[in-house]
Order: C-alpha cells, then sequence, then structure tokens
C-alpha cells in the first residue's frame, strides 16, 4: 500500500501522537517512516536592512536548533527500532514549514503525509495559520491528519 510514508515532528505531545500512528501505519503497510522536522533558520539581523548580529552567536544558536530537533528524531528513529520500522530522520532550515513540508516528501518520494492538527477554528485559526491546512492544500500527496480525541468533562 505505502512504501515511503513521512510524518512531521514539532517535539509536541500533538505531534507525537501523529508520529505514533504513523508508526503503527509503517509497521502494518511494511512502509520506510520519514521523520521530519523543519526548524526556521535564525534571523541575521533584528531588523530588515539592520546590522547583523553576531555570526557565531547565529551559528550556536542554529546549531543548538539542530541538534535539539536530532535528539527528537532519535527518539522517533529509537521507537521505529523497538517495532521494527526504518525510520530515517530529516531535518530541514526553513521558514516556509509547509512549504519545506511538501517539498521534502516530494523529494522523498514519499506516497503519504502524516500531519497532527489542533482543529482550531474562527479566529484562532486566522491569528494562528495552520500549516496542515496549506499543506493538505497545496500537495499533491496525500495527506493523512491526525487529531487527537478532545478531553471528556
Amino acid at each position: 500500500m505505502y512504501e515511503r510514508i513521512l510524518v512531521c515532528t514539532d517535539g509536541s505531545e500533538l505531534s507525537a501522537h501523529a508520529v505514533t500512528h504513523a508508526l503503527n501505519l509503517a509497521k502494518t503497510s511494511g512502509a520506510k517512516l520519514l521523520a521530519l522536522r523543519v526548524i526556521p533558520r535564525y534571523r541575521q539581523s533584528y531588523l530588515e536592512g539592520g546590522p547583523i548580529i553576531d555570526q557565531k552567536l547565529d551559528s550556536r544558536i542554529e546549531a543548538s536548533w539542530v541538534e535539539h530537533a536530532q535528539s527528537e528524531l532519535a527518539a522517533v528513529k529509537q521507537a521505529g527500532k523497538d517495532i521494527g520500522v526504518s525510520v530515517k530522520g530529516l531535518v530541514v532550515k526553513s521558514e516556509l514549514v509547509a512549504d519545506a513540508i511538501i517539498s521534502t516528501a516530494e523529494k522523498q518520494k514519499a506516497d503519504l503525509i502524516v500531519m497532527s492538527s489542533h482543529g482550531r477554528k474562527g479566529y484562532k485559526r486566522l491569528l494562528l495559520g495552520s500549516e496542515t491546512q496549506h499543506v493538505l492544500t497545496y500537495s499533491e500527496i496525500p495527506v493523512l491528519v491526525i487529531r487527537k480525541k478532545a478531553k471528556k468533562k
């Protein structure tokens, strides 16, 4: 059914839920899992056209973000290893998260993208935006959206 599944993670509890689903789907279908973590590039200046901040500091901050992302992906790889699923971790630097997800899925020849969604509505969705909505709208690769069940009151 699926040969290469790309799952997006940001280290949150919600994305961990999507990772769990993707791992189980990969195991069931015999697919390879591609775990993707998109991180922003560190700003070169405080204001556009302003003076460049310390490049050594830039490098250290960006390196710490990459290191943190790799540790998150290592946890996904270990979870895959525990259940017999091959996992490849990918760290991509981009300000445009949804575009990075789509282009990575295309480059890696994924046949499914798995993402989580908060399911925000109304003004919250407008203010906070939705990377998942962007991927759903523009990806030619099928997208599986995982939503965590709301807690019962």
